[in-house]
């Protein structure tokens, strides 16, 4: 039997813990069991990593991650009333859950994990964004983690994969495009979730590239599409002056017209504007 059999169902949970989901840590339960397990089956083979997760709650994905085979499990949780039922997983799974109660936001993971190492969470939906741009920028590359398998609001989910020319175009998708092979692999309706949040969500799953997809230096490249993007109904020669004084040149060089706007430039358009602004800046 496994540890998964042996667990209550976790309405169950729920109500024996008294876990109301609290809206100012942003929480929405996911219970349905299947749903957790197609989750946790979205970030692959586990079997010879150890899984980061965020926000654990009743412990939904937890439960998932360890049926479908995670060789450990660390999961870092805000709100100390779960901390009993996590306790119940922990002990259905021996050795193979760790749980520390804290802000994820204030905690390093790497002390308690074990490379190889992929992330799964249902992020609380007010420190998503947060963690991913962490994750995303860390100050070597590659990163600590292989892959992040990521439940997001639906709209920040269509930010991380858009295209340019769309409307959800913008620093996130090039920040998460630039080093990371990023996709959206479910979609879920908000009747999913206890309670029933205002808008759809969407899980994401996101590849670690070996090296960035085209070469540029992170700090330039990160206040070029700042600055392009802070006012993205301005054309880039007007958006991108107070970078350098002859930005209209450097866009040119970068094979981009200065009356372009930064929607409509893709990735690899803003790395060779940001190689052509280092150049110039070094000599």
């Amino acid at each position: 039997m496994s540890g998964i059999d042996t667990l209550p169902p976790l309405r169950d949970v729920i109500a024996t813990h008294e876990l109301s989901a609290r809206k100012s840590l942003g929480q929405n339960f996911l219970l349905d069991l299947n749903l957790t397990a197609k989750i946790a089956r979205q970030a692959g083979d586990m079997s010879e990593c150890d899984v980061l997760e965020i926000g654990p709650g009743p412990g939904g994905l937890t439960r998932g991650l360890l049926s479908e085979g995670a060789r450990h499990v660390l999961s870092i949780e805000k709100d100390a009333r779960c901390l009993p039922a996590l306790a119940e997983i922990a002990a259905a799974y021996p050795g193979k859950l760790t749980v520390i109660e804290g802000d994820a936001l204030d905690i390093d993971p790497l002390k308690h994990l074990t490379p190889p190492i992929r992330v799964a969470a249902n992020l609380p939906y007010n420190v998503g964004t947060e963690l991913l741009v962490r994750w995303l920028t860390p100050p070597t590359w590659p990163p600590f983690w292989q892959s992040l398998t990521l439940m997001f609001q639906r709209e920040v989910a269509l930010r991380i994969v858009a295209e340019p020319g769309s409307k959800a175009y913008g620093r996130l998708a090039l920040l998460a495009q630039w080093r990371a092979d990023p996709r959206i692999v479910m979609h879920l309706p908000p009747e999913a979730f206890t309670p029933a949040p205002k808008v759809s969500s969407a899980v994401v799953h996101l590849t670690a590239l070996p090296e960035p997809r085209f070469p540029a230096d992170p700090a330039v490249l990160n206040r070029v599409v700042a600055a392009g993007f802070n006012q993205r109904r301005k054309m880039l020669r007007a958006s991108l002056k107070g970078l350098a004084p002859d930005i209209e040149d450097h866009l040119r060089t970068a094979g981009i017209k200065p009356t372009d706007r930064a929607e409509q430039i893709p990735l690899e358009g803003f790395c060779a504007l940001a190689r052509e602004i280092e150049k110039a800046n070094k000599a």
